[in-house]
């Protein structure tokens, strides 16, 4: 008689915070049932001889949906995480132009987006929302006790500009009525306040740092300047200042009201100074430790616009210092799938963001343990431990514990590939990492005790669920 549904076999696997074990580990009814020598009776036998068992992935920055269909981005954006090693997707939504390009009250879209993303997903999931109009931040009581919504989000910048920093119209993008400081303080007061009626979960506020009024200054004088019109006059038009001062305003404002923040995708070493003098819990991202401007200008395009902009190696390895001594809490990829016809040849209504999530564990392993010496624990945290503890979902999700999701990915350390469009299973058609070697992928992703991908294909059909947090 098989004792278990599955047996992953003989592999090194990496526990958060405590180290790595030359283990077996077994699954049953979805939930690490065991973790042990020389188990035996498995219905279904991964053999992980030489290769790393690593927690599947949360990659806690994402968009599904944001340029095209949610339910097709949930499809093909899920199941391109499985090729990363993710198996746990946190999406942020917002009303306003782009995602529906509609506004309204969340108890009205939210049940619309779950049925969208409802079959479709091949990762389980979850969602921030962004409060855009005065009537949402009044919904975040119910938000949280009803759907399990447990992290919001306020974007710095859209009080005085588009996605694309294309409009100073922020109001018709936004469609909502006041989205400025003062709104910022009203979601920081109801969520304290919110909070203190649930005093076992984490409410957090996470918060897009670029100060808008300084862009507008910045971005006047390249548009006038007449240089290139590329990714290195956008990093010139969005510097590291507009993302200092305004993580010192959101501080104040936390600190006044008492609310947790989270700083997302830091760019900057001096961002990374600025945030680290704050309580905050830190993000960066893969673009943002590992592509330079001038690299990608050279082979021309604007497959690399995003926000906060691509800068330069040098804040490339202070970010990578930041993610070796702490001051990182976590890496995610902001995947944002926006294909080539969206990105055009004019740089300002080019739309900002492209998709990375099949590279997370692999750039990490490649670029974090091989290059920099990263320990496979420390990137096991920053890539699922920490996000599943920012985000209620730690005791279920981000570590390899008897109890949790049975949610993993064996990588092979020896795998050398050359990053191509193809390899990565998304539905976007062109990629910033193009041409990388990487060594370091997952052959094998396993959610909820279910083997969803193997050897560069999915199995069977997406199984993941929406996770109320």
């Amino acid at each position: 008689m098989m004792r278990y549904d599955l047996l992953v076999k003989g592999g090194t696997l990496v526990l958060p915070y405590h180290g790595e074990v030359r283990a077996d580990l077994a699954v049953r009814d979805g939930r690490i049932v065991a973790i042990g020598e020389d188990l035996d009776g498995g219905a279904e036998v991964i053999d992980a001889a030489g290769k790393i068992v690593l927690p599947g992935a949360v990659d806690a920055h994402f968009h599904l949906g944001i340029y095209r269909d949610l339910g097709v981005d949930a499809f093909e954006e899920t199941r391109s995480c499985l090729v990363g090693g993710a198996t746990t997707v946190l999406s942020y939504f917002r009303t306003g132009q782009h995602y529906l390009d509609r506004t309204g009250p969340y108890q009205t879209i939210l049940p619309e987006v779950l049925r969208a993303v409802a079959g479709r997903a091949w990762t389980d999931y979850g969602f921030h929302l962004a409060p855009m109009t005065s009537g949402q931040i009044d919904e975040i009581p119910a938000l949280v006790a009803g759907h399990g919504i447990t992290s919001f989000k306020y974007y710095m910048f859209y009080k005085g500009f588009d996605l694309a920093a294309n409009s100073r119209d922020a109001r018709a993008f936004t469609m909502s009525d006041e989205y400025d400081l003062g709104h910022l303080y009203l979601i920081m007061e109801k969520l304290a306040e919110t909070q203190a009626a649930h005093p076992g979960r984490r409410l957090s506020l996470s918060l897009h740092c670029e100060q808008s009024e300084l862009m507008r200054v910045f971005i006047d004088r390249v548009r006038a300047g007449g240089a290139p019109q590329n990714l290195r006059a956008y990093a010139q038009a969005r510097p590291p200042l507009t993302e200092q001062l305004a993580i010192a305003e959101a501080a104040v404002l936390a600190g006044h009201t008492g609310v947790e923040i989270n700083l997302l995708h830091l760019s900057s070493a001096e961002a990374l100074e600025a945030a680290a003098r704050t309580p905050a819990r830190r993000e960066t991202t893969l673009h943002h430790l590992c592509l330079d401007h001038d690299d990608l200008d050279a082979r021309g395009g604007l497959g690399g616009k995003v926000n906060p902009p691509i800068r330069t190696r040098e804040h490339n390895e202070a970010l990578w210092a930041g993610v070796a001594d702490g001051r990182i809490d976590w890496v995610a990829s902001d995947h944002a799938c926006c294909l080539e016809e969206h990105k055009g040849d004019d740089l300002w209504p080019a739309r900002p963001g492209f998709g990375g999530t099949a590279l997370l564990y692999p750039v990490l392993f490649s670029e974090g343990h091989l290059r920099r010496g990263l320990p496979l624990t420390r990137i096991a945290e920053v890539a699922a431990a920490n996000p599943a503890r920012a985000f209620n979902l730690w005791g279920r999700k981000g570590g390899l514990a008897v109890g949790f999701d049975a949610d993993l990915t064996v990588l092979d350390p020896a795998l050398t590939r050359t990053v191509t469009t193809d390899l990565l299973l998304s539905g976007q058609d062109h990629c910033p990492f193009e041409g990388v070697r990487v060594t370091g992928w997952p052959v094998t992703t396993v959610v909820g005790g279910r083997v969803a991908f193997h050897e560069g294909k999915t199995a069977g059909e997406p199984s993941g669920s929406y996770l109320h947090r």
